[in-house]
């Protein structure tokens, strides 16, 4: 339905503020309900009534978990309001479907996505029509016992006062808006009023030709018969249960059935009294309702709600069953998004659908949309180790055919992660987040392929998202430290300076190296403030080295420069600020850029290292031989150290020395020396590999012969010792 929304003339209000977009709401939900109230207030009293159930309805759609059951007792408040006619709930849900989002979705401390605030405002039009109709039901009962109660007193007075209690009877029984019927204790329709006669097709001999018993519905709750047993003995005096009944078309009529004993004066069971609320438009509603919260809108699957309802049922089973789930996303979704746009991508998710809805047609299998391009499928039976794999097979082999869009041929694939095992030892959530990690295993090795769960890989996905997730909050309380190895020169053996190593001690995992968290950083983006704080720190010890060791103390601190600090804009910036504040002067200061983030540089990148020389700064090229970079590029980078990679040193730890590796040393050595570039050679763990490297020309070295990384203070302790 449509209805025009007003602005609030509240005085208080904020002009488009959420107290006016809520007062809005109200006022629309107000006058598409007040002509089906049966109230003595105005409309506007009826406004201000509804104002406080309007601001409920808005807290649930931002509530934080969502839950949509506190809307049950919006649905009732309508009821006790006198809002009782089903137009009434016609019309609320109406507002709720077309306006809740509108006017309240942007109330919420956190903005709600368009698919999260539909799929929410669904589940609460759900909710709030089970409430509405639970108390009207409870409603009818009270008024279905008041008339019970004077149907009995009828039949008790009957023999006093005939006449008077006959017509009361005959009042009430003839125009109750429910139906109502009496049967003898053999289940003989003796009386039906016209209400009964019109929920049953209208023909009144076809209501009158059945005994109750007659009356057996394949859906009938198991405890009816039995009631009904108890009660035409006398053991019980009344029962209520929810029962359909076949009309006289074939259609099936859905009742509240309140069934009465009604006694003689002397106490013995005399009539049976059945009083009949039709509930049967109310529960197709309840039914459109149920299935658009737990289908998906745009390709009608099963969405994530019904799925973990299957899901959770399945590892439930104490019947020694198993179960598979395939969890799928597909490659370069994205792309065709934004390439043909939205329209294009939603069609290719329906076409996608299709295709996975044939895959899983046995007994025990289904398919659901999670969001977005993510799907599940889901195999239960004692089977599942070879069924799982098969479906994992049959869903690659469907997506493999092109699919046609506007004239347009899409290959699309995808990556599956397969999980399979024994019911009742996994939580669904636990099975959903091993599945999606497995899933990203297998993009990650190329796509169009399925892994499967593996225990010590989720392990270790799951340790990379906790260490990812408690990064933040370990740079504020000064969880990492720095440690420093020495730059000895190999013509005297001195300490030359110190690289600076940082380390993460974590409060479970103990002390990290940057191997295990430095990547995580690279990727979230904290590695920009990271950086910054080593290079502060750093650049502090140094300053504290110079003024306290004038004599042969370190003259330059390494500290390395990771790829995403390369290309921040403010690197230089941040650079002259740590070393104006701090005192150290730059040549002091050298930066360690890998091989890697320089391969095919352009000017605009080089741009900022060339600022950073020109201060005094120098600059090294670390890992130097592992990037497979044009060599003549050495030329045009702004560097004056080139750090060597280990790996073309390894081979001179035994003695005598791998010629090979010596003949590589000595020329990039006599290479570097010849653009006046310095020579540092990392991971030196042998005498013999000082020796011959310092034979061979090399500058400076560093490794576990001299010293591992250490405290500040121990710079100057060199082992000297081979490590290996």
């Amino acid at each position: 339905m449509s209805i025009p929304a007003q602005a609030s003339d509240a005085p208080d209000a904020e002009p488009d503020g959420p107290e006016d977009r809520l007062r809005r709401f109200a006022t629309i939900w107000s006058r598409a309900t007040f002509p089906s109230t049966a109230t003595s207030m105005t409309r506007p009293e009826f406004e201000q009534h509804l104002l406080p159930l309007a601001r409920r309805l808005s807290d649930i759609l931002h509530a934080r978990p969502f839950d949509a059951a506190p809307a049950n007792k919006v649905g009732a408040a309508l009821v006790d309001a006198h809002c009782t006619d089903p137009e009434a709930l016609s019309s609320t849900l109406g507002v709720v479907d077309s306006y809740l989002v509108l006017y309240c979705g942007g109330n919420g401390p956190v903005a709600l996505s368009t698919e999260d605030s539909r799929a929410r405002c669904a589940r609460m039009q759900h909710a709030l029509a089970g409430g509405f109709t639970q108390a009207l039901r409870e409603r009818t009962l009270a008024e279905q016992e008041a008339i019970a109660r004077s149907a009995l007193t009828a039949r008790s007075n009957a023999e006093q006062a005939l006449h008077a209690t006959e017509a009361r009877f005959r009042a009430v029984f003839k125009d109750a808006a429910i139906g109502i019927g009496i049967a003898d204790l053999e289940g003989n329709v003796l009386e039906v009023n016209d209400t009964l006669t019109r929920m049953f097709g209208g023909l009144d001999h076809h209501v009158r030709s059945h005994k109750l018993n007659e009356w057996v519905h394949p859906e009938d709750s198991p405890y009816v018969w039995k009631y009904y047993d108890e009660l035409v003995r006398g053991e019980r005096e009344h029962y209520r249960v929810e029962k359909p009944f076949y009309r006289n078309d074939g259609t099936v009529l859905w009742t509240n059935l309140t069934v009465s004993l009604l006694r003689d004066s002397e106490g013995r069971p005399e009539y049976q009294l059945a009083l009949m609320e039709d509930t049967t438009e109310r529960r197709l509603l309840n039914l459109r309702l149920r299935y658009e919260a737990t289908h998906d809108a745009l390709t009608g699957l099963p969405n994530r709600t019904l799925f973990f309802e299957r899901l959770e049922k399945a590892l439930s089973a104490d019947d020694g069953s198993r179960f598979g789930l395939c969890y799928l996303d597909l490659d370069g979704f994205k792309a065709i998004n934004d390439s043909l746009g939205h329209a294009a991508g939603d069609r290719l998710l329906v076409e996608v659908a299709d295709r996975l809805q044939s895959c899983a047609t046995a007994p025990g299998e289904m398919v659901a949309r999670l969001g977005g391009d993510e799907f599940v499928a889901l195999t239960t039976g004692p089977g599942t180790e070879q069924e799982v794999d098969e479906l994992a097979g049959r869903i690659l082999g469907v997506l493999a055919t092109p699919i046609r869009l506007d004239g347009r041929e899409l290959t699309v694939r995808g990556s599956i992660g397969v999980v399979e095992g024994p019911a009742g030892e996994r939580t669904a959530a636990e099975v959903l987040r091993s599945a999606d990690i497995t899933m990203y295993r297998a993009k990650s090795a190329g796509g169009n392929r399925f892994e499967l769960a593996d225990a010590e890989a989720d392990a270790r996905a799951i340790t990379r998202h906790g260490l990812t997730t408690a990064l933040p909050a370990a740079l504020e309380r000064g969880e990492f430290f720095i440690e420093y190895q020495p730059l000895v020169h190999l013509g005297d053996g001195t300490v030359h300076g110190a690289e600076a190593l940082v380390r993460w001690c974590h409060p479970q995992h103990g002390v990290l190296g940057p191997d295990r968290f430095i990547p995580l950083a690279e990727h979230t983006g904290l590695i920009v403030p990271l950086g910054r704080w080593v290079l502060e720190e750093s650049v502090r010890q140094a300053n504290f080295w110079q003024e306290r060791h004038s004599d042969g103390g370190p003259l330059r601190i390494n500290v390395n420069l990771s790829p995403t600090q390369l290309h921040h804009p403010h690197l230089v910036a941040e650079t002259v600020d740590v070393l104006e504040r701090s005192g150290l002067e730059p040549r002091a200061l050298c930066l360690e850029v890998t091989e890697s983030a320089l391969i095919g540089a352009d000017d605009d990148l080089l741009k900022p290292l060339r600022q950073l020389v020109e201060m005094g700064v120098d600059i090294a090229l670390d890992d130097f031989g592992t990037g497979y970079s044009n060599l003549a590029n050495l030329r045009r980078l702004p560097v004056s150290v080139l750090k060597l990679d280990r790996s073309f040193t390894r081979g001179m730890q035994q003695h005598p020395a791998d010629p090979v590796d010596l003949k590589i040393v000595e020329g990039i050595v006599s290479l570097a020396h010849s653009l006046d570039l310095a020579v540092t050679v990392e991971g030196v763990e042998t005498g013999a590999q000082a020796e011959q490297l310092r034979q061979l020309g090399c500058d400076t070295a560093q490794g576990w012969y001299y010293a591992r990384p250490g405290a500040p203070d121990r710079i100057h302790s060199l082992l000297l010792a081979d490590a290996v």
